[in-house]
This record gives C-alpha cells, structure tokens and sequence, in this order.
C-alpha cells in the first residue's frame, strides 16, 4: 500500500454500533502490508482503543444523543494508521485525564489510559466546535 487509504465512517451517538466499528478495526490490522508484528495482538488492540475512544465520545462527547452523530476516520499507509474520533461535547484535558489513578473498580479514565497505553501517539485537540481524538500506530 504505497498511497494513503482512508475510511470514513459515521454513526449515531448509540452503543450499539461499537462491535461493528471494532470489527472494522480487526479487519485492518491483518490487511495491513507494512505490519511485521503479531496481527492478532494488533487487531485487538485496535479493536479496544477504538470501541473505547467511541464510547467516550457517546457518552460523554455526546451525552449519548442519537441526534448527534461520532465521525470516525481511519487512514493508512505503509508507514502508519491514523484513527481520528469526532464528537461535539465539552472536550476535556487529556494529559490531566491520564494521570489520574482511578480506582480499579471506577470506570474513570480508564479508556483513556488504555488508549495512552496501546497506541504510539496520541492528540486530543478541539477544532471549530468538534473534538478530534488522533490516535496513532507507526507500523514499521
């Protein structure tokens, strides 16, 4: 894959699109050319961060209004996999979101942290009204 492939997706604020965009997701990680690491490991993890990133911008981007539609973009090259989630909510600071040490029994943040964890870079910017969740997977 020489040229950049992007996918755009966009759903209603409902958790009940989360599977298929995973799926999606799945299916990236073992089409991918340029990728010489474990398929399986990359497919799940790309899977959960993107299953994560969407719940967060339902529930909390979009305080779970099926009129509001989460905008998912994925793009990819030979280099790198770029997912971008939009949502119309409030937005939040990222880098405060991350350092906080959640309980293990409360949900907060943990979405977060799993996405700071698996991917290789990761923005959280606010654009015109819509936030933008970048995250980034360099694959080789």
């Amino acid at each position: 894959m020489s040229k950049r492939v992007e996918l755009n997706i966009k759903v209603p604020s409902q958790t009940r699109y989360l599977a298929m965009v995973g799926q999606i997701g799945e299916s990236l990680a073992f089409s991918l050319n340029n990728y010489r690491g474990n398929r399986r490991e990359l497919a799940y993890h790309l899977n959960l961060c993107l299953t994560e990133a969407m719940t967060n911008a339902i529930c909390h981007g979009n305080d779970s209004d099926p009129e509001k539609d989460v905008h998912i973009t994925i793009s990819a090259s030979d280099d790198d996999l770029i997912i971008r989630i939009y949502d119309q909510g409030p937005g939040f600071e990222i880098g405060a979101r991350h350092k906080v040490n959640a309980h293990p029994c409360d949900e907060g943040g943990r979405g977060v942290n799993i996405i700071l964890k698996l991917m290789d870079n990761v923005r959280y910017v606010r654009n015109k009204g819509v936030n933008v969740l970048e995250m980034t997977k360099f694959l080789d």
